[in-house]
C-alpha cells in the first residue's frame, strides 16, 4: 500500500528524463552518420586510407551503438518499473497512439536487428576488427565466408528500412509541433526544471 502511495506521488512529467533525452539524439546523430559513412566510402576508391578509416570509425560507432541500445532498454525497464517516466496525458485519436507506439517498436527492432548483422557481417569477414583502435571484438562465431554476401545484403536493407521508419517517426513529430501543437516532441527536447508539475 504504501509503495502504490510512493509511486502515485511521484510528479507527472512534461519532458522526458535527461538522460533518455540525451540517449535518444546521441542514438539519432549516430545512426545518421553510419548510414551516410557506408554511402561515402563506397564512392571512395578501395584502401585507400580514407576509406578505410571511415569503414574503422563506422565499425567502432555500430559498437557504440550497441552498448547505447542496451542502456537504453535497461533504463526505460527502471523508469517504467519505479514510475519515474510517468507523464501527462496528451489527448489524442487511439489510431494516432497505437500508430506511435508501433513506430517506437519497429525503430527497437530495426536497432537491434541492425547491430547483431553489423557484428554478424563483420565476423563474417574474418578480419580484426577494433573499438576506436582500444581493444579487439573477439570473433565468436565461425562463419563461412558465403555468409559474408547474404550478412552485408540484409544489413544494408535493414539500414535503408531504418532510416525510412526514423524519416516517418521526425515527420510525425513534426506534424504533432507544428500543427497539432500537442507538446509531443517538446517532451524529447531538453527543458528546465520546471518540466515536472506535481498532481
Amino acid at each position: 500500500m504504501q509503495k502504490h502511495l510512493a509511486t502515485s506521488a511521484l510528479p507527472l512529467r512534461r519532458r522526458y528524463d535527461g538522460l533518455t533525452i540525451t540517449l535518444h539524439w546521441v542514438t539519432a546523430a549516430i545512426v545518421i552518420f553510419m548510414f551516410a559513412s557506408a554511402h561515402i566510402w563506397e564512392v571512395l576508391e578501395r584502401g585507400t586510407p580514407l576509406r578505410k578509416g571511415l569503414q574503422s570509425v563506422h565499425i567502432s560507432m555500430g559498437i557504440l551503438l550497441a552498448a547505447i541500445i542496451i542502456g537504453r532498454l535497461l533504463w526505460r525497464l527502471f523508469t517504467v518499473s519505479t514510475g519515474r517516466s510517468k507523464q501527462e496525458a496528451i489527448v489524442m485519436p487511439t489510431l494516432m497512439k497505437a500508430a506511435a507506439h508501433l513506430t517506437h517498436l519497429a525503430l527497437y527492432l530495426l536497432l537491434l536487428a541492425q547491430i547483431v548483422l553489423g557484428f554478424l557481417y563483420r565476423w563474417s569477414q574474418a578480419e580484426p576488427f577494433y573499438f576506436f583502435g582500444l581493444f579487439p571484438i573477439p570473433d565468436v562465431f565461425d562463419f563461412d565466408s558465403v555468409m559474408t554476401r547474404t550478412f552485408g545484403s540484409l544489413h544494408n536493407n535493414v539500414a535503408w528500412a531504418l532510416i525510412i521508419v526514423a524519416g516517418v517517426h521526425a515527420l510525425a513529430a513534426l506534424f504533432h509541433h507544428y500543427v497539432l501543437r500537442d507538446g509531443v516532441l517538446r517532451r524529447m527536447l531538453p527543458g528546465n526544471r520546471d518540466g515536472l508539475k506535481r498532481l
